[in-house]
């Protein structure tokens, strides 16, 4: 499990604060296509909330707490029945260099160059 400082979990509190909840955890629990999808989840955003179903709070600390564990990702918060995780994206190491772009033509090369 990673752990964070308080500087930093307040700054991804406020970038967490505007997003929408990308998993519904309900009444099967932490089921392995839950986790699978959460952690899905995790690589393509990095930072994610969850919603619970589930009224009890110790139950949904054990989700937190289970899912920071088997994810290694941090806990960023928990409050009511929304889980806020974070997970920092792997290096791109092996991504191909990208072709270097050609300037862009302009209208008026594009004129003259007509088919007359």
């Amino acid at each position: 499990m990673l752990t964070l400082n308080s500087a930093e979990r307040r700054a991804l509190r406020a970038r967490a604060h505007s997003l929408q909840p990308v998993v519904a955890i309900s009444q099967n629990g932490l089921s392995d296509p839950v986790v699978r999808e959460i952690d899905a989840s995790l690589a393509a955003h990095e930072l994610i909330k969850v919603r619970v179903y589930n009224g009890d709070r110790e139950e949904r600390e054990n989700f937190l707490a289970s899912l920071c564990e088997r994810l290694a990702a941090a806990p960023v918060q928990h409050i009511g029945k929304l889980l806020v995780l974070w997970r920092p994206r792997p290096e791109q190491a092996a991504t191909p260099e990208r072709a270097p772009r050609l300037p862009r033509r302009s209208k008026r090369t594009f004129q003259g160059s007509g088919g007359n």
